[in-house]
């Protein structure tokens, strides 16, 4: 998947693609958070959109088999002929959100363009070997189910039992359908994705402060009598991103979100002792709500605010791995380093191949060049020779944590020759500069290196100065 970006804040044309591992980074105020964000806010709202696509709805004629007849089937080929109009129009759609998705002035993204590509060569075939059974309704009375024919790329729709029993209308037959064929094909390309913001270190320490502001909102909604209880709730997050309002109530509802177990905590705990190493102990909520930090070694209940900056900052990511995480989701993180002594950024990205390895796919904006030069060093020992076994070895690395080069993608935000669409030369404008990555020295990033450079320069010049 590729995203294009036009007139995007000071990204004046910029394109990057979706590895198992995204790197987006460069100086402050060069476009790399806008970019994540407004790729979380069109992963989380496609489905929403695409509801209100004519193209992309099941034909009337299938519906109305449905409702007759208790049963249709659904050529999902023909639905795979509609992508590029469809997705046009939903990536159009999605641009005249832009500014209540980044909480910005709709001056700002008055010529802004949001784009994504997708390579579908492939999606027949897939859709060909997928299984795939669903059923609505309670486990004991369900009432609509949807499952593939063989290896044929048909669907087949079902209505069971009477539905007039269950109480469900023509309407609500309809949506499921469209959302049932909508989600098959296009969640071969859009991922369920989770976004850890910069501000989530404020969310952790203010989560009780949070809910008591839900709360005093739904007191003046029973005091009022000419209000609009639905736009005086929205009103609490105007002045914030969506993927800041989603780190709200992600935190605001840890016990809900700590009744579940990822894929990592049922088959992969090592992967958390990884985690806990970086935080220094582990996350607990209580029957009662409350959230306490426990370290290691250490019979103490800390608080959030008694707790640390870097395991407040870490709180929503913890969670996210313990009791979301799923093989095939995209994990956002803005500024992965925050917080972080240099030895736990190094971590963080060994951890991060980690998940990469086991199929949660990674996208960071970050400043922190050890955890570019870590991710190198997986890199370069990612070789089958002995020297380099000795090292991983020496240096307490393990196999899962070493990473393919072609799994990763790195960019820089910065001002670089673009084509600019209507334009017959090249002009310099800011945008994201793809960085190579080479396999035996891994990924180059000059911006680190030029400022490093200069520091030890400096320092060389103090210590070795000339003999007035």
């Amino acid at each position: 998947m590729k995203i294009r970006l036009k007139n995007f804040g000071i990204l004046k044309q910029a394109e990057f693609e979706l590895g198992d591992i995204t790197i987006i980074c460069g100086e402050n105020n060069t476009g790399k958070t806008y970019a994540a964000y407004a790729l979380f806010g069109f992963l989380k709202t496609w489905l929403q959109n695409i509801g209100l696509i004519k193209s992309a709805r099941v034909s009337e004629k299938a519906i109305k088999n449905l409702l007759n007849d208790g049963v249709t089937r659904i050529d999902l080929i023909e639905h795979i002929q509609k992508i590029d109009p469809i997705l046009k129009e939903m990536c159009g759609r999605y641009t005249q959100e832009l500014p209540r998705i980044l909480a910005a002035s709709e001056d700002l993204f008055q010529n802004s363009h949001f784009q994504i590509l997708l390579n579908t060569d492939a999606l027949s075939e897939t859709l060909k070997s997928m299984s795939f059974k669903i059923k609505v309704g309670s486990r004991n009375h369900p009432f609509f189910s949807a499952s593939t024919v063989g290896k044929s790329a048909q669907l087949e729709i079902s209505l069971l039992g009477e539905k007039q029993k269950v109480n469900i209308s023509d309407s609500r037959v309809k949506g499921l359908v469209n959302y049932t064929v909508n989600d098959m094909i296009f969640s071969q390309f859009f991922p369920d994705t989770y976004i850890a913001s910069t501000e989530r270190t404020g969310v952790a320490i203010f989560r009780k402060e949070l809910d008591f502001t839900r709360s005093r909102l739904l007191k003046e909604i029973s005091r009022a009598d000419d209000v609009d209880p639905r736009n005086l709730l929205l009103r609490s997050y105007q002045d914030y991103a969506l993927p800041v309002e989603y780190n709200v109530d992600f935190t605001r509802n840890l016990g809900k979100v700590a009744n579940h177990k990822s894929f990592l905590l049922k088959k992969h705990p090592g992967v958390l002792e990884k985690f806990a190493d970086i935080i220094g102990g582990d996350y607990k909520v209580y029957p009662n709500g409350e959230l306490r930090f426990l370290p290691k070694g250490k019979r103490l209940r800390l608080t959030m605010g008694e707790s640390s900056s870097s395991v407040r900052s870490m709180l929503d990511i913890g969670f996210y791995l313990r009791h979301a995480a799923e093989r095939g989701n995209l994990l956002i993180v803005d500024e992965p380093e925050l917080n972080l002594h240099p030895e736990n950024q190094r971590r963080i990205a060994r951890l991060f191949a980690s998940l990469a390895n086991l199929g949660v796919k990674i996208l960071i904006t970050t400043h922190s060049d050890y955890i570019v030069k870590e991710l190198n060093t997986l890199i370069m020992l990612n070789h089958d020779e002995p020297h380099l076994k000795r090292i991983a070895k020496a240096e307490g690395y393990d196999s899962s944590e070493l990473i393919d080069p072609k799994k990763i993608k790195v960019y820089v935000a910065k001002k670089g020759l673009v084509q600019i669409e209507g334009n017959k030369k090249k002009s310099r404008c800011h945008t994201l500069v793809k960085a190579d990555i080479n396999p035996q020295l891994g990924i180059e990033v000059k911006s680190f290196d030029k400022t490093i450079n200069k520091m030890n320069e400096i320092q060389e010049s103090i210590i070795w100065r000339d003999e007035e």
